[in-house]
């Protein structure tokens, strides 16, 4: 962990890229005609400007190759004449898009976008150049939200440009027309301001004006660090409203009290909310996982996700001298194993069909005894059970297929996979296609929650596990230093960020010292929820991840159901009858 990487530094601020600070390239087109793959280009202007002041113009008239039609002419004023002996198109976009910096993070701009923005990415295209797709604002979509029909009859640019009081005005020629939407454009962006549209992210994510509830609580982000954690938003009473996380805490609560927000559930929350605490984390794991505790601690009414971890089902194979596959809410301290969770019971269930389809295991529910026979159900004749409920199976041979599916669940599931693909081919080939899928759902239900059951369990019986990565900044750029994280079973129970030439050592030994306690228990998720530890696998399976401790050996099953994961994911289209010809 001595090693540092040399950070690179992003280009946002703290805020993001202010409006005043970002460069934007106002272009208008000519063409022959409408469609930009039937006319062709006949004159190119753009203008390029920062912080209000213009600081580039291009301008170009372009032979289009194509007769210009009459009326063309008439509208533009340009004649084949004038563009006779312009330059072609492909001699013309370099020039253009050396100008227009598109690829060094400038903002295209024209009034309606669509049409100018559709001719330049077919030239791109018919002449070999990549076009670079940059944030795009189309002053008629923005003028739309933002300036109503009592203002003006409607948003054309000569409209605009009067009534916005534009000195250049439109002429159907392209650098005269850029002009003229360079001024509409600072119009805009002024009444933007009001709405608290500050940044180019804010600019691309604004899609109308915000509500007069999320306006008159702008307030509350004043005070929030612009730093990496979790913010909570609360009510008059305190009580949580929504938990969230985000790189940079001050933009992103911003966010939520500017027309970028659309979701109409938030809307309605933005109305309630009167406060709002943050929580600065030292890395985006802590907060990650800081979020989910806080969900499932607060139940937060507008969160939908992770609010109750403690619901989920769960598969069991139960501890008695005639096992059963069982579908609960909480895994116990029985010694039994577990599949799961599961995101639904329906999804629990089709796991539990895929191993009745795999292991005669009797499915009633009544307790066994060898002095009290019952006869024999249906099952029985089918031979989907051998009816140890009449006695006619020992105890001795039942556990057999008790341990057989136990292995299944927990180790190697390949009897599952044999028997159930078999099944599905054998439909396939008979066109039942809709049983097939159903086999289908199945066993992707099974490996799922086998493969995500054994990750967890290989996690969660380390006892002690530090690791260590390049700290990553706002927008996942790097920052000096390291993130150390301590993992006990499963559980993330410590994290720090490690500045530059610190004593590793000393650091870990620090960290580890004061981590939570935390003890092993049963299942495959003893001291966390499943959704916090797979939180933790992600950072731990990350590009750059380096493991400084550990107590035991992280493994996982050999044949496990990780290597099944390609029949989790069948084409719903073609899958089936494809599986047949194998």
């Amino acid at each position: 962990m001595a090693e540092q990487h040399t950070p690179v530094q992003g280009t946002l601020d703290d805020l993001g890229t202010p409006l005043s600070e970002s460069t934007f390239v106002v272009v208008d087109l000519e063409t022959t005609g409408t469609r930009a793959d039937a006319a062709g280009i006949t004159e190119i202007g753009a203008v390029k400007v920062r912080g209000g002041e213009v600081v580039g113009e291009f301008s170009t008239l372009v032979n289009p190759g194509l007769p210009i039609p009459p009326f063309i002419t008439l509208l533009t004023g340009i004649t084949q004449a004038m563009v006779a002996p312009a330059p072609a198109v492909d001699a013309v976009l370099p020039g253009f898009l050396e100008f227009a910096g598109l690829e060094r993070g400038a903002i295209l701009v024209a009034h309606n976008a669509p049409f100018d923005v559709g001719f330049l990415r077919a030239a791109c295209a018919e002449h070999g150049h990549d076009w670079p797709s940059p944030q795009v604002v189309d002053t008629v979509r923005l003028a739309r939200r933002l300036v109503t029909r009592e203002e003006v009859p409607n948003h054309k640019l000569g409209t605009l440009a009067g009534y916005f009081g534009v000195p250049d005005q439109p002429t159907h020629r392209a650098l005269d027309d850029a002009r003229a939407t360079v001024g509409v454009l600072h119009g805009l962006l002024e009444r933007l301001g009001s709405f608290g549209v500050d940044t180019a992210e804010e600019l691309r994510r604004f899609r109308s004006a915000p509500t007069a509830a999320q306006r008159g609580k702008r307030r509350i982000a004043e005070n929030v660090p612009a730093a990496p954690g979790v913010y909570v938003f609360t009510d008059a009473k305190g009580d949580a409203l929504y938990v969230g996380k985000s790189t940079n805490l001050r933009r992103r609560v911003r966010t939520y009290f500017t027309g970028s927000e659309k979701r109409g559930r938030i809307r309605e929350m933005a109305a309630l909310v009167e406060g709002v605490t943050p929580i600065v984390c030292e890395t985006g794991l802590e907060a990650e996982v800081r979020e989910l505790r806080l969900i499932a601690e607060r139940k937060p009414p507008y969160n939908r996700r992770s609010r109750n971890p403690e619901r989920s089902p769960w598969l069991k194979l139960t501890r008695e001298d005639f096992p059963r596959l069982s579908i609960v809410r909480a895994v116990r301290d029985d010694g039994a194993p577990y599949l799961g969770p599961f995101g639904s019971a329906r999804a629990a269930e089709r796991a539990r069909e895929a191993l009745h389809q795999a292991f005669p295991l009797r499915q009633c529910t009544r307790r066994i005894t060898p002095k009290n026979p019952t006869a024999a159900c249906v099952l029985f004749e089918l031979g989907r059970c051998g009816a140890p409920c009449s006695g006619a199976e020992s105890a001795a041979d039942y556990a057999v297929h008790a341990d057989a599916a136990q292995s299944a669940m927990t180790a190697d599931p390949s009897a599952v996979v044999e028997r159930i693909t078999a099944q599905i081919s054998e439909l396939s080939a008979q066109l039942r296609y809709e049983e097939a899928a159903d086999h289908r759902d199945r066993l992707a239900a099974f490996l799922t929650a086998a493969a995500r059951s054994q990750r967890l369990a290989a996690l969660s019986a380390i006892p002690e596990l530090v690791a260590a990565a390049p700290a990553s900044g706002d927008s996942g750029a790097l920052r000096p230093g390291w993130e150390v994280h301590v993992v006990r079973h499963g559980r993330l129970v410590n994290s720090g960020l490690m500045e530059p030439g610190a004593d590793a050592a000393e650091f870990v030994s620090a960290l580890t010292g004061t981590a939570e306690s935390v003890f092993p228990g049963p299942g495959p998720a003893p001291c966390a929820s499943a959704w916090e530890m797979e939180c933790v696998l992600r950072w731990l399976e990350g590009p750059g991840v380096r493991l400084a401790e550990s107590t035991e050996g992280w493994t996982c099953p050999v044949n496990g159901a990780e290597k099944y994961r390609h029949l989790t994911d069948w084409d719903r289209g073609g899958g089936l009858s494809a599986l047949s010809h194998r």
